[in-house]
């Protein structure tokens, strides 16, 4: 699965800050670092939602600028949308005068060679870097011929990408979340996927802030983060029964995971790979990390 930072901060209000370093880092898959289209290019997307209010912003079709959670949180705060695509983000993003790069910045050589197997193995990289399944070294090549998984009829390959996100809640039990990745490797140019669509891949209220990864197709069917929302409303669960309940009945065969808080301080994972990468912290020092379930 990918990585997904799951944090609980008791702060007052919510920064994308978190985010925003690990869009930096050329690890993960996101901002720097993020996955290449079918043309060697990179196409990042984001989202954040605070709860209390439902304010959201979100971006897709980003080429130059460096931290796409920081624009996405501008169009919530700095313009009267949701949703900003393509060039018409990319002009917000000069009109704010956020940090620009040329795209050649987000590439790294890691990715060229990710790419370049997903080409020749005619595959979709869903998952990359990390194999999944006994941790056997194996090619992409081998991944998109022997995996019986599809998305929309094409094969994909199993290795771990690091989509990011971030959840929290705050001491008056203010939640928010938010999402950020580069998407698939070998994607289809103008692709967008569930992390920038508020309901899908982030959603929070006034119960909850959820932060979605993995096969987006699926989790965009699912309306998976808003999901967690409406079963803690209308079924009267609690968070954990939430994110069990649609993880188990509202992905099909897709394979996705989701971190979340709520506003009384729980917080909950869940997922249907054999793994996720998640680390929790609270203000008084407690900090977690897992991969497994």
């Amino acid at each position: 699965m990918q990585l997904i930072i799951w944090l609980l901060l008791m702060i007052g209000g919510f920064t994308p800050t978190q985010v925003r370093e690990l869009e930096t880092d050329p690890l993960f898959n996101s901002g720097r670092g993020s996955a290449l289209t079918e043309n060697g290019t990179v196409e990042m997307e984001a989202s954040i939602m605070d709860g209390p209010k439902r304010r959201c912003g979100a971006v897709s079709g980003l080429t130059t600028v460096k931290n796409p959670i920081s624009l996405a949180r501008l169009v919530m705060e700095k313009s009267p949308h949701s949703y900003l695509a393509f060039s018409g983000a990319e002009e917000f993003a000069r009109q704010q005068g956020v940090e620009l790069f040329d795209n050649e910045y987000f590439i790294t050589e890691e990715n060229v060679g990710m790419l370049k197997l997903a080409k020749e193995a005619n595959s979709i990289l869903f998952d990359y870097r990390i194999p999944n399944g006994g941790f056997e070294t194996c090619s992409a090549g081998a991944a998109a011929t022997d995996s019986p998984l599809q998305m929309n009829g094409l094969p994909i390959s199993l290795y771990a990408p690091e989509t990011v996100g971030c959840v929290v809640v705050d001491q008056e039990g203010r939640c928010a979340a938010a999402t950020s990745t580069g998407g698939l490797m070998n994607k289809r140019t103008g692709r967008i996927g569930d992390s920038p669509l508020i309901g899908a891949g982030t959603y929070a209220s006034n119960l909850c802030g959820v932060s979605c990864t993995g096969e987006g197709e699926a989790i965009i069917r699912a309306t998976l983060a808003r999901d967690v929302a409406a079963v803690m409303e209308y079924k009267g669960l609690c968070l954990q029964e939430a994110v069990d309940f649609v993880i188990k009945e509202r992905l099909d065969e897709g394979q996705a995971g989701l971190i979340a808080v709520s506003k009384n301080g729980e917080v909950a994972c869940g997922f249907n790979a054999n793994g996720m990468f998640r680390g929790c912290a609270t203000e008084d020092g407690f900090m977690e990390v897992g991969i497994w379930p």
